[in-house]
């Protein structure tokens, strides 16, 4: 069983990496780079800034800090501890990838890049108010998990992987936000 699904995860992210053109390239690099998404982390922060008071702000703020502390470390926690290679450090498929962008850290499971920013959607859709905030949020977090399995750095499972730690995180962080938010009285802020 288990060995049919890391063949079956093994050919989905083959299939994915072999959609590449250098157009896609360059889109895809841009995309897993961090750098890349200041513009759009400013324009989130003034609308948390614009939509709330600064000091359910400044509680949005620390625990999104919190959750880029958390997601960040338990994925590389459990990279360290399931040591699963990455797709381009497995000998049996390296030679197959297509990679634009180099190879990255030797284990992959689970996807710190999709970890990270699934979990600041989660965390953002919740905090800022608007039809449009949950579409977008996942197109980022959809968009930053595909282009890690894209650019040979991860399996899908490890992308799928570090979205469901994500969204544990983020739903025991919301819980707590919540009731953290009433004993402040920042209720209605």
């Amino acid at each position: 069983m288990l060995e049919t699904l890391l063949q079956f995860d093994s050919a989905i992210s083959l299939s994915i990496n072999h959609l590449n053109s250098d157009t896609l390239d360059h889109l895809m690099i841009q995309a897993s780079y961090k750098w890349t998404w200041v513009p759009f982390y400013a324009l989130l922060l003034g609308l948390l800034f614009k939509q709330n008071s600064w000091k359910l702000v400044l509680l949005m703020m620390g625990f999104i800090a919190l959750n880029v502390v958390l997601t960040d470390q338990l994925s590389v926690m459990m990279k360290d501890s399931f040591m699963r290679l990455r797709p381009c450090h497995n000998a049996e498929l390296s030679t197959m990838l297509h990679l634009p962008n180099g190879c990255g850290g030797q284990y992959g499971f689970v996807s710190s890049h999709s970890a990270n920013t699934m979990g600041l959607a989660i965390l953002l859709a919740q905090f800022l108010r608007g039809k449009w905030v949950l579409p977008t949020m996942l197109i980022f977090a959809l968009l930053n998990g595909y282009s890690r399995i894209y650019l040979g750095k991860h399996y899908f499972l490890d992308v799928i992987g570090g979205f469901t730690l994500a969204i544990v995180i983020g739903v025991i962080l919301l819980f707590i936000f919540d009731r953290l938010r009433l004993r402040l009285n920042l209720a209605n802020e």
